[in-house]
């Protein structure tokens, strides 16, 4: 998959797409987003790292992550740039 198809088939999943990177050396603490998303690499590599599982993304790379699951995200000396696509989660109406 090429960036082209990644945005095309974001889109038509109802994602926004915009691109973004993250600095040389930044490791961030576990947090969770409020959104799905998705994410292709552009340049260097970011590693995420999910329960007990850890996996690292690079050019050409893609990966998706559902709303509200637990992460950390690694970046080593390159850092990364990347397109990240993100779609706000519908919560269910209340029962009542």
């Amino acid at each position: 998959m090429d960036r082209a198809e990644f945005e095309a088939d974001a889109r038509r999943e109802g994602y926004e797409i915009r691109e973004g990177k993250i600095e040389p050396n930044v490791h961030r603490e576990p947090h969770v987003h409020d959104w799905d998303a998705r994410l292709f690499v552009l340049e260097g590599a970011l590693t995420l790292v999910r329960g007990n599982g850890r996996e690292t993304f690079g050019p050409g790379d893609s990966c998706s992550l559902a709303a509200n699951t637990p992460h950390e995200e690694h970046t080593e000396a390159d850092g990364v740039r990347y397109v990240a696509a993100r779609r706000a989660v519908v919560q269910a109406a209340a029962a009542g």
